[in-house]
């Protein structure tokens, strides 16, 4: 019920529309009036909609994310990066804060969006880009061999993968300025002496993308054909929940999260990071 009412948000019901009468949603999505008056409880306390005494409930912000990809996405409970990296993309200013283990997702979906540039298919004016990394002489707890945490083949491995991917994501944001195809990029990474432990992504400073690195166990071949019971933890594939900061409504969950990860990302940035 609340995801149907919070999917039709930004297209059936645009910011400012009034929804329909409880007793209409109820017929129409054929549950019980109760249950309409919490999903709409859960919209209000989420920030997506207001609701007036006698007057109803009016849509008070919309998705940020237009894209299909990232509506199903977020219906169907999974939220993945790359709709969010895409919309982002498409604005005149870009402005992005990450902090990760390692930048081989990132770096992914950056020369993704080079290419949309190169294209013509999207032309942002100005690119702001600020990371964090762990520090590359930090002994981390992951990924590491299972049966031998002395073995130092595995973070040497993440070290080769976070500078190559690091380098090829610089290369591909500088490249664009140098050719002439966006006006300003300003792109810094720091390290941080700290065990990742999510993976964070702020646009804006009004949208969060966070997940948690989960720890598995599973097989890793190295480069010597050495196959090892590693370790270590979900990147590529780890669920991300979507936040939205609303300005109107300071103390909402989304807001008051987004508030407290940039937060959170400008105080290491500038003081425990270099």
């Amino acid at each position: 019920m609340v995801d149907e009412l919070r999917g039709r948000i930004g297209s059936a019901y645009p910011e400012g529309y009034f929804l329909p009468a409880q007793r209409a949603l109820a017929h129409e999505l054929g549950v019980s009036r109760d249950t309409v008056q919490r999903a709409l409880r859960e919209l209000e306390h989420e920030g997506w909609i207001q609701t007036r005494q006698g007057r109803g409930s009016r849509v008070v912000k919309t998705q940020l994310i237009q894209s299909s990809a990232a509506k199903a996405t977020r219906l169907s409970g999974r939220v993945t990066l790359a709709p969010f990296i895409s919309e982002a993309f498409e604005r005149p200013e870009v402005t992005l804060d990450v902090y990760t283990l390692t930048s081989e997702s990132l770096d992914a979906h950056i020369r993704l969006q080079a290419e949309r540039i190169r294209g013509g298919f999207i032309a942002p004016e100005r690119i702001t880009l600020r990371m964090l990394l762990p520090d590359a002489t930090l002994p981390l707890p992951y990924p590491r061999v299972k049966d031998d945490p002395r073995d130092a083949r595995l973070g040497e491995r993440l070290r080769t993968i976070t500078e190559l991917h690091t380098a090829s994501l610089l290369g591909s944001l500088r490249d664009l300025q140098t050719e002439g195809l966006v006006p300003s990029v300003d792109v810094r990474i720091r390290h941080t002496p700290l065990t990742p432990t999510f993976k964070l992504y702020l646009f804006n400073a009004v949208e969060v993308l966070h997940g948690m690195y989960e720890v598995i166990e599973r097989p890793l071949q190295l480069e010597r054909g050495d196959v090892v019971t590693a370790l270590d933890v979900l990147g590529l594939g780890a669920t991300l929940t979507h936040h939205v900061k609303v300005e109107e409504q300071p103390t909402a969950p989304g807001s008051v999260f987004v508030s407290n990860m940039q937060q959170w990302f400008d105080s290491v940035w500038n003081l425990l990071s270099e």
